[in-house]
């Protein structure tokens, strides 16, 4: 399994490729590339921009460049290169040799030691160590060439390196029996999500990018005290707490956030976790309001309509305390600041609305000669107050409207408002 490492603040250098596929957003990849660095727990050291009309199959980048890169970095023996994009196994060693035998690790890998020193329910760590053994093997060479190059802190947390150089049909293996694994827990959520159904508890997702505020949220809508750092995937295993509104119960799960460019194979790792967005009644897509919010909602949808999502979803603009002019963001979002407690009644509001055609509010009558009846059936419900009369009982409830059949006979008043 994992043999983490103590943190060590490894200096890291950025190969920052521009090309027409990122020509739009370059500066956004850089920026969350240097995050990134800082969430990993090493330290940025620099960057050589690199513009590419034609990509080099043996190094990606011109050997002009490279050359003017190792120049940059003579001397400077512990640093390792960051690659911000993806590399082949062949470019990662090609760019290495160029640069004196530095350690050369891409965009993936980054993100994956991230991903490695998050995960901290046994779900989360099988799947980090299936994303990284699946990254990893294509990678080796002969006995381990590519592997041996990585050694140290950042990039390399995970799975040991002498099985990885040693044994590759340890390897298979391994990915296997991590698949079947993966494939039982699974059974287990799709059972657990039919039981809600069946419950009729309403599954609310908070989904978005990382470092957008989602855990601080599920935090005061649900008076709980999740894990809040200011730092990319710091949650990554789902969370789910109970709250209401207006009597109304929900289940609201946190998920592991999205970025620019988030490799699929990365998607596909963690597809059994986010099965809770997938089959959730109602997504809140949450956004930072002083970031590039158009960029992360189109980047969560993208993610999202990748997975086959078609729940309904309220857009929620998250740290807008920190702006002035609330009219610059998307149409019909809803501001809020989870921080500071602001537009939370609003959202709340914004939710029910959402619920509007699933709930109905209504006034019971229930007759003391009739009361087994009730009993039998009022599980469906949630009351909301109770009143003993001399002939029986007035209640006001909330009644999902599929079940609203059943107790026909009780009810005196309802409103889907």
């Amino acid at each position: 399994m994992y043999e983490n490492i103590s943190e060590i603040l490894e200096k890291i250098y950025i190969i920052q490729p521009i090309h027409h596929e990122n020509a739009q957003k370059y500066r956004i990849l850089h920026d969350e590339a240097v995050d990134l660095i800082e969430s990993a727990g090493a330290v940025y050291a620099g960057t050589i921009y690199q513009n590419i009309r034609e990509i080099n199959a043996a190094t990606f980048i011109g050997e002009g460049k490279l050359q003017e890169l190792n120049e940059r970095l003579d001397g400077l023996d512990e640093i390792t290169v960051l690659f911000n994009g993806e590399l082949s196994p062949s470019q990662t060693l090609n760019i290495s040799a160029a640069l004196g035998d530095k350690k050369v690790i891409d965009r993936t890998t980054l993100i994956l030691d991230i991903f490695a020193k998050n995960a901290q329910s046994s779900e989360g760590k099988l799947q980090v160590e299936l994303a990284q053994l699946n990254y990893i093997y294509p990678r080796l060479k002969g006995k381990g060439e590519a592997l041996s190059r990585l050694g140290g802190g950042v990039g390399t947390r995970g799975p040991g390196e002498t099985k990885l150089e040693t044994d590759r049909r340890y390897i298979r293996k391994r990915i296997q029996y991590l698949e079947s694994r993966l494939k039982e827990t699974e059974k287990r959520r799709s059972l657990q999500t039919a039981r809600r159904k069946r419950d009729n508890v309403k599954t609310i997702a908070l989904v978005g990018y990382t470092n957008t505020g989602k855990s601080t949220l599920m935090n005061l809508l649900t008076n709980s005290d999740v894990y809040v750092k200011n730092e990319l995937f710091a949650t990554l295993d789902p969370t789910a707490r109970k709250f209401e509104i207006d009597g109304v119960e929900f289940l609201l799960v946190d998920t592991v956030g999205f970025l620019q460019d988030l490799p699929h194979n990365l998607i596909e790792a963690f597809k059994s976790t986010l099965e809770s967005a997938l089959h959730c009644d109602l997504a809140l897509i949450v956004c930072d309001a002083t970031g590039e919010f158009d960029m992360q909602m189109k980047t969560t949808l993208a993610t999202l309509e990748e997975m086959n999502f078609g729940s309904p979803y309220l857009l929620v603009m998250n740290k807008s305390e920190e702006i002035a002019d609330h009219s610059i963001l998307p149409y019909g979002s809803i501001a809020i600041s989870a921080k500071e407690n602001l537009g939370i009644e609003k959202l709340k509001r914004a939710i029910l609305q959402k619920f509007r055609e699933e709930f109905l509010f209504c006034a019971l009558f229930v007759p003391y000669v009739q009361m087994n009846a009730y009993q039998a059936i009022k599980s469906y419900i949630t009351e909301r107050n109770i009143q003993f009369t001399d002939d029986g009982v007035k209640i006001d409830a909330i009644l999902p409207a599929r079940y609203a059949e059943m107790f026909t006979e009780f009810i005196v008043f309802k409103s889907s408002n």
